[in-house]
C-alpha cells in the first residue's frame, strides 16, 4: 500500500533513528486545545504526538481543567492558560523552542478562543496544524487564512470543509481533488481533506490514502491524526511529507487495531495503542524495499 506514497516521497525518513541522539533532536510539539467538556480532544492530540516520536510535548489548556486531565500521560508537560492566553502561548513558543503546534482540538469557539487562534496563525512562524475548532474559528472569515505567518496544515473533514470554505464538497473524486488543489494553492497551505480515501494536497502535489477502515468513523480519530502530523513535522519532515505519512500510518494503525477490536468497538485511543505495531510493521526488514 505504500508504493504510491513512496513514489512521491521516497522512504519514510524518521526510521530507523540514529543511535547517538537526544530528545532535542526530535522536536517540541505544543498542542493548544481543550475546554470544559471537550478536554478529551486535546488529550488525544497530545498523546498521539507523544506516542509517535516527538522529543517533547506540551499541552496548553485552560487552567480550570486542572482536575479533569487525569488521562493525560505524565510525560506530557502542561501549560495552564489563564487571563491572557494569547500572550502566554506566544511567549511560550518564543522561549521554549517549539517546533510545531496543533491548534484547535476541543478549544471551543468563544470570542477569546477565536482571538487566540487568529493571533497564533498570523504571528507564529513555526508550522501550525489547524484542526477542529481552530478551523471553525475562521468560519465566515476564511480570507484571513491567507495572512498566516508560518507553514500551515488544514485538516477538515467534509462538514468542516464546507463550513470553512462556504461551498459544497464534491462527491466525484476528480472534482474533489481539483477543488482541494485550487484551495491549497490559493491559501498556500497543505490541505488534508479527511474521509474515506483522505486527500493530502498542496499547490503541486497530491496523495490519496488507501489505509483505514469504517471503524475509524468515530469521534477523536481526527484529533489523533492532528497530533501525528505535528509530531512528524517536529521531527523534521516537510509539511506535505509529514501529512501524507501521518495519514498513511493513522490508517494503518486503524487497520491493525480493527483486527482485535472490530469495527463497532474501535476507538480513537485504540489507534494510538496500535502506533508501535504500525511503526514496527512499516520499518521491518520485510518492508525495507518499499519504505
Amino acid at each position: 500500500m505504500t508504493d504510491a506514497l513512496v513514489s512521491k516521497l521516497g522512504r519514510f525518513k524518521l526510521l530507523p533513528r540514529k543511535k547517538k541522539t537526544s530528545k532535542s533532536d526530535y522536536g517540541h510539539v505544543l498542542v493548544v486545545g481543550g475546554s470544559k467538556g471537550l478536554d478529551g480532544a486535546a488529550v488525544l492530540a497530545a498523546t498521539a504526538a507523544l506516542r509517535s516520536g516527538s522529543g517533547l510535548v506540551t499541552l496548553a489548556t485552560p487552567s480550570d481543567l486542572k482536575n479533569s486531565l487525569r488521562r493525560l500521560p505524565v510525560e506530557v508537560m502542561r501549560l495552564w492558560l489563564a487571563d491572557k492566553p494569547r500572550e502566554m502561548v506566544l511567549e511560550f513558543v518564543r522561549k521554549r523552542n517549539v517546533s510545531c503546534m496543533v491548534l484547535g482540538p476541543g478549544l471551543s469557539v468563544t470570542t477569546k478562543s477565536v482571538a487566540l487562534v487568529k493571533q497564533v496563525v498570523q504571528n507564529i512562524h513555526v508550522p501550525v496544524v489547524l484542526d477542529a475548532d481552530g478551523l471553525n474559528s475562521f468560519k465566515g472569515r476564511q480570507a484571513e487564512l491567507r495572512e498566516h505567518s508560518g507553514p500551515l496544515v488544514l485538516t477538515p473533514h467534509e462538514k468542516e470543509f464546507e463550513r470553512l470554505f462556504n461551498q459544497q464538497c464534491p462527491n466525484k473524486p476528480s472534482e474533489r481533488l481539483r477543488l482541494a488543489k485550487k484551495l491549497a494553492k490559493f491559501y498556500d497551505v497543505v490541505l488534508v481533506l479527511k474521509g474515506p480515501h483522505t486527500l493530502v494536497v498542496d499547490a503541486a502535489r497530491e496523495y490519496t490514502n488507501r489505509t483505514g477502515n469504517p471503524g475509524m468513523a468515530k469521534g477523536g480519530t481526527g484529533d489523533v491524526l492532528a497530533g501525528l502530523i505535528a509530531s512528524f513535522i517536529a521531527q523534521g519532515l516537510g509539511i506535505f511529507e509529514a501529512s501524507a505519512w501521518a495519514v498513511y500510518y493513522h490508517g494503518l494503525a486503524g487497520d491493525l487495531a480493527v483486527k482485535e477490536k472490530g469495527e463497532l468497538g474501535l476507538t480513537a485511543s485504540d489507534l494510538i495503542d496500535a502506533f508501535p505495531r504500525a511503526f514496527r510493521w512499516g520499518s521491518s526488514a520485510g518492508r525495507a524495499a518499499v519504505l
